[in-house]
C-alpha cells in the first residue's frame, strides 16, 4: 500500500473536514474528471476512480474511522474484496442532484436511506406596482399536500400501523447495477410492495387513505423587495408538498410575482417610459406640467419653447429602484406627442385659420421643410 494516495490528499481536504465539506470535495472532483466529460481520457478515469475510492471510505463514518486509526495497512486488508475498489456509475446528472449517496452506501451495508422529496410547488401572485417602488411584506394562504393531522404522517390509525418496507429499506426505489458488456448500467425503479412509499401501512387512516397526506391550508409570509420585476420567484424551503416516503424531505414551494400595470408608465428595469401628450400652445410656447407620482412626491417635466412631438425629457432619478440597491433609482423618460381636440367649436377654427397664414409664412416651403427633416433623421 505504500504507493496509495493519502484519501484525503485524493480529495484536496483536511483531516478535519465535515461531511459536507467531503461530499462538496468529491462533487466538484468528480465533475471535473467524469468520463462524460473527458471521454477517452485514461489519465481523467483513472482519477474518476480514485476519487470515488476515497470518497467511498471517507464518506461511511466506520470506515474513516478505521482509515483515520490505520490508513491503508488496516487489519484484514481492503474493505473491497482481494479485487479492490472497482469503480461505480455515477450519472452526471447525479453529480448535481446527489443522487450518488445510495450507490456508496451499498459497499458497506450502510443504513443510510436515500430521502425522496416532496414535489416542489409554483404559485403565481400577482402584486401592484407600487411595489415595484417600495415593496411588499406579504401573506398567502393556500391548500398543500402535507403530512396528515389526523395520523401524524404515518398512514396508520394505530401506533404501529406503518412500518419501512423491507424490500427497498425505506427508499422506495430499488437500484440494481449490471454489467452490460465492459460497462456498469444502473437501473432505478419503483418498489412494487409499497408502490414507492417506502412504507407498508396497516389499518389504513380515514383522512388520507394511508397515503400519511391530505390537503390542508397553510399561511405563508413573505417579503418582496423593491425593484421587483415580474417573472421574480421567491423560494420557501420546506413549504412544498410532504414526501410520499417515509422519513423523505418536503419540497420547496416557488412564488412567481406579476407586477401590475402602472396607468401610464410602461417599464425597462428600474426606468420608466410615458407618453405626455400636449396642446400645439404648450409645445410651441413652452410649459411645465405636475402629475402624481409613485414617490408620492409630484413629478415636474419643464417642456421648452418650440418643442417637437416625438422628442424625449429625461428625469433622471426618479425612477424606480434598482436591484443592486434601494439609493439607487432609474429615470423617467417622457415621449413629447401632440394632441389635437377631436371636436373643434366653430370659433377654434376661426382663431386656428386666423393664425395659419402667420405660422406658414414664418416657415420655409414645404419641400424644405421635408428635406431638412430627412438630413437631420440621416445625421442622426
Amino acid at each position: 500500500m505504500a504507493n496509495k494516495r493519502d484519501y484525503y490528499e485524493v480529495l484536496g481536504i483536511e483531516r478535519s473536514a465535515s461531511d459536507s465539506q467531503i461530499k462538496n470535495a468529491f462533487r466538484s472532483l468528480a465533475r471535473k474528471y467524469h468520463p462524460d466529460k473527458n471521454p477517452g481520457d485514461e489519465e481523467a478515469e483513472t482519477n474518476f476512480k480514485e476519487i470515488q475510492e476515497a470518497y467511498a471510505i471517507l464518506s461511511n463514518p466506520q470506515e474513516k474511522r478505521k482509515y483515520d486509526t490505520f490508513g491503508h495497512d488496516r487489519p484484514g486488508g481492503s474493505p473491497f474484496g482481494s479485487r479492490g475498489f472497482q469503480g461505480v456509475d455515477i450519472s452526471f446528472d447525479d453529480l448535481f442532484g446527489g443522487g450518488f449517496d445510495s450507490i456508496f452506501s451499498q459497499f458497506f451495508g450502510s443504513s443510510q436511506r436515500s430521502s425522496t422529496r416532496g414535489s416542489d410547488l409554483l404559485v403565481r401572485h400577482s402584486v401592484p406596482f407600487q411595489t415595484s417602488m417600495e415593496g411588499l411584506e406579504e401573506e398567502l394562504e393556500i391548500e398543500v399536500l402535507k403530512n396528515c393531522s389526523n395520523c401524524d404522517g404515518s398512514g396508520s390509525t394505530i401506533d404501529e400501523g406503518s412500518r419501512s418496507c423491507p424490500s427497498c429499506d425505506g427508499r422506495g426505489r430499488i437500484e440494481q447495477i449490471s454489467m452490460v458488456g465492459p460497462f456498469r448500467q444502473r437501473v432505478r425503479k419503483e418498489c412494487a410492495p409499497c408502490r414507492g412509499s417506502g412504507r407498508l401501512v396497516s389499518d389504513p387512516c380515514d383522512k388520507c387513505k394511508g397515503e400519511g397526506r391530505a390537503y390542508q391550508p397553510i399561511k405563508v409570509k413573505f417579503s418582496i423587495n423593491p425593484g421587483v420585476v415580474s417573472g421574480t420567484r421567491l423560494r420557501m424551503r420546506g413549504q412544498g408538498e410532504s414526501s410520499s416516503a417515509l422519513n423523505g424531505e418536503p419540497g420547496d414551494l416557488f412564488i412567481e410575482i406579476d407586477v401590475e400595470p402602472h396607468p401610464w408608465f410602461e417599464r425597462d428595469g428600474p426606468d420608466l417610459l410615458m407618453a405626455l401628450p400636449l396642446s400645439f400652445a404648450d409645445l410651441s410656447l413652452g410649459v411645465t406640467v405636475e402629475i402624481p407620482h409613485i414617490d408620492s412626491e409630484k413629478l415636474k417635466i419643464k417642456i421648452p419653447p418650440g418643442s417637437i412631438p416625438g422628442e424625449t425629457i429625461s428625469i433622471p432619478g426618479r425612477g424606480l429602484p434598482s436591484n443592486r440597491g434601494r439609493s439607487r433609482r432609474g429615470s423617467v423618460t417622457a415621449v413629447l406627442k401632440l394632441a389635437v381636440p377631436k371636436k373643434q367649436s366653430r370659433s377654434m377654427k376661426k382663431k386656428i385659420k386666423e393664425i395659419r397664414d402667420e405660422i406658414e409664412a414664418e416657415l420655409p416651403s414645404l419641400e424644405d421643410r421635408i428635406t431638412s427633416d430627412a438630413k437631420s433623421r440621416r445625421r442622426d
